[in-house]
């Protein structure tokens, strides 16, 4: 059936022959094909020729026309079908032990060949009932997506099993005709050999397989598609390629169904290789969560460790001594403090060769030069380093994190943070946060593991795409079920690095919902809602409740009464901020499929619980 619309021709044949000469005739096909601009697979043993090929049909013709030049391959006969597109990406030509790999010595196709029934031979057999086996030669695999109506399929995954399979069909099968039948009938032609050497009394073989069977005969007596080893996958009755694709990690061929489950996710997994796939994806999470355990057995920021911390000149500070500068961008520290650190010769400056220098207080400093502060024996506040990986894949990372832990390197800690973690266990990879959670704010994190993915995740955070949940447990007793808060936030940060409501600040809105009011009997009144940021502002969900006259429970910043506290990351045992991102919302980077990453619920979320 020739579809005249389609530009490229492909061919299948094979001849069993004895051949000699391999490495010149591999020479001679190899430099006849690329030629030609042909491309598939040509195999070559001392048993003959297999070959599937494609290219346009002037040089398949052309290709034919020499190779049937060869007395050896004058009768060559092919399988031909049409596509519109090139479904090979290569040429390969290989010499191998075997034309079609079987593993049974004394088998010799071109000595002693099972007779052959022809496609019309065979449909005119089933037309009339004739009572035979009709035997599936192939692989499990190509059997899924289609064969002929009550056909014998062994179950084998590959060809070499086959002499073990037949072994175990019912006895009468031997008595009677059995017409075996595969993709080209190459198989066939050692498969009949071998049926008729462990007493199979009539053994035939399907001449040009199923391919030349849908050439004459269209889809008589067959269900389904045929399995093909090229890019095309799979042909129907009438030689077009379907809509079958295949597997990029079984290999396995999927049709339309498949490709709908919702275990396929291309280029990672299919209803096939699901299960292995969750099993891999387990035991490689299994190993990232024992080694993250094994370093936090000591925490590395609570070793004493020499620290140096850069101190950048601002231009505010231009032409200013470096005590005023010092004093200026860190008042907290104390004015003496930092002549002594300077006299100890604890602040640096590098030269051109990247040699350290002690610094006088006095000395006038320029914008955007950088000095050193070391920080000799630093020892780092204890942590909670308990991070739960919940998903990783080639492209994203997702973590459920503790608290208190900071993300990032900053102020009292640089080695006791998630960010140091992470680089430990997935070097040399530095993995990308591409959104952040306060120290004392516990739940999911995630990571991008290359600068395109993460900047493709920004990008949804800033365009509000991602929808953000967090469980809150709040002071007092709120009466609405439902609320929002559009309370606009200032810019600046005021004491202690706190921002404050500002109705001239940058637009935030948080919607709330009440899960739980709360009341453990000693007037300890407290209610749980699901926060669901629209805006993504710091502090914004802290600083709404607290507008309201409802501070986060544990906060340490925003205190009852419209108070204000301090900023510093909580220590380990003191009561938690009870703030948690429990779900994050997005579109796959890679799969363009919606993702939903979620932690488990904190302790203080049970009304038992109650901090």
């Amino acid at each position: 059936m020739t579809n005249t619309l389609s530009t490229i021709v492909n061919i299948a044949a094979y001849k069993f022959i004895a051949l000699d000469e391999l490495p010149r005739r591999r020479r001679e096909l190899k430099s006849l094909c690329s030629r030609l601009s042909l491309k598939g697979t040509i195999l070559l043993s001392t048993e003959g020729l297999n070959l599937f090929l494609a290219g346009s049909r002037g040089s398949i013709d052309e290709f034919l026309v020499e190779v049937r030049s060869d007395p050896a391959f004058a009768d060559l006969k092919t399988k031909d079908s049409y596509s519109d597109r090139q479904p090979f990406n290569r040429l390969l030509v290989r010499l191998k032990r075997e034309i079609i790999a079987f593993g049974v010595e004394g088998i010799e196709p071109a000595k002693n060949p099972s007779p052959k029934l022809s496609a019309k031979e065979l449909k005119k057999w089933l037309d009339e009932g004739r009572p035979l086996t009709l035997l599936d030669t192939r692989n499990d695999y190509e059997v899924q997506l289609g064969t002929f109506e009550n056909a014998v399929d062994l179950d084998i995954d590959h060809f070499r099993h086959f002499p073990e399979a037949i072994k175990q069909l019912p006895p009468e099968t031997r008595e009677r005709p059995v017409v075996m039948f595969c993709t080209g009938g190459i198989r066939c032609e050692k498969a009949g050999p071998l049926m008729e050497r462990e007493g199979f009394k009539e053994v035939f073989q399907l001449d040009g397989g199923i391919l030349k069977y849908f050439e004459e005969c269209g889809g008589d007596h067959y269900d389904g598609e045929c399995f093909v080893f090229d890019q095309r996958v799979a042909l129907d009755p009438n030689l077009e390629e379907t809509a079958t694709t295949q597997c990029f990690a079984c290999q396995a061929p999927l049709n339309a169904a498949d490709q709908q489950a919702e275990t396929y996710v291309l280029g990672e997994h299919c209803p096939h290789c699901y299960e292995e796939f969750l099993a891999k994806h387990r035991a490689t999470i299994e190993q990232r969560q024992m080694q993250l355990a094994e370093f936090a057995k000591v925490l590395p920021g609570s070793v004493p460790y020499d620290h140096i911390r850069p101190l950048n000149i601002p231009k505010r500070f231009d032409q200013a001594t470096l005590l005023d500068t010092l004093d200026g961008l860190h008042p907290h520290m104390g004015r003496d403090q930092w002549k002594d650190f300077c006299e100890r010769g604890f602040i640096t400056f590098e030269d051109h060769e990247k040699r350290e220098h002690p610094v006088d207080p006095q000395r006038i400093v320029r914008a955007g030069q950088r000095y050193n502060r070391h920080v000799p024996a630093m020892v780092e506040p204890a942590v909670n380093a308990d991070i739960r990986i919940l998903h990783e894949d080639d492209a994203i990372v997702v973590l459920s994190k503790p608290a208190p832990l900071p993300m990032h390197s900053g102020g009292r800690f640089h080695r006791n943070t998630v960010n140091f973690f992470l680089d430990e266990v997935y070097a040399p990879q530095k993995l990308r946060f591409v959104h952040r959670l306060d120290a004392n704010t516990t739940g999911v994190v995630v990571c991008a593991r290359t600068k395109a993915i993460a900047r493709n995740l920004q990008v949804q955070f800033e365009a509000g795409t991602v929808e953000k949940s967090y469980l809150v447990r709040a002071q007092g007793h709120i009466a609405e079920d439902q609320f929002t808060s559009t309370t606009s936030i200032g810019r600046d940060t005021v004491q202690a690095g706190l921002r404050l409501p500002d109705p001239d600040g940058q637009h935030a809105r948080t919607e709330f919902k009440v899960l739980e009011r709360c009341d453990d009997g000693t007037g300890n009144l407290t209610t749980l809602l699901e926060a669901k940021p629209i805006t993504g502002r710091t502090n914004q969900i802290r600083i709404h409740l607290w507008e309201l006259g409802h501070p986060v429970c544990g906060d340490p910043g925003y205190l009852p009464d419209k108070k204000l506290g301090r900023t510093q990351t909580l220590g380990v045992g003191e009561p938690p901020l009870c703030l948690h991102a429990v779900r994050l919302s997005f579109v796959h980077p890679e799969t363009g499929e919606p993702f939903l990453a979620e932690a488990s619920m904190p302790g203080w979320s049970n009304s038992q619980h109650v901090p």
